[in-house]
């Protein structure tokens, strides 16, 4: 029931900003904790960052501390990754994931939902 679609990529340069958005919808009636995974070619998918439904509570990964930062809007069904200071590194198809409780998680295993990703790529 629940249908996640992210956009917001682009190809930027090192040091560069971009803003990712994910727009949540559906019949569905439940809360659920929000995160963001990547994964570049030849990698496993690895997690960014995840927040919890009532936005109180946020978590990291440590290559993306102190640059990017995940907020939600609930009213508008929608949950964003900020990401500052954009690094070669980051070069990756960035997905949306819904986990259907509340409470965040940083497992990929704990995620029931899934967006098509959307592609950000850093030169140099």
């Amino acid at each position: 029931q629940v249908q996640l679609v992210e956009s917001g990529g682009g190809l930027v340069q090192a040091g560069d900003a971009l803003r990712l958005s994910c727009v949540v919808s559906g019949p569905s009636l439940s809360n659920y904790g929000m995160g963001w995974f990547r994964q570049a070619p030849g990698k496993e998918r690895e997690f960014v960052a995840a927040i919890v439904w009532s936005g109180m509570r946020t978590y990291y990964a440590d290559s993306v501390k102190g640059r990017f930062t995940i907020s939600r809007v609930n009213v508008k069904n929608t949950v964003y990754l900020q990401m500052n200071s954009l690094k070669p590194e980051d070069t990756a198809l960035y997905y949306c994931a819904a986990d259907q409780a509340p409470y965040g998680t940083t497992r990929e295993v704990d995620y029931d939902y899934w967006g098509q990703g959307t592609q950000v790529t850093v030169s140099s």
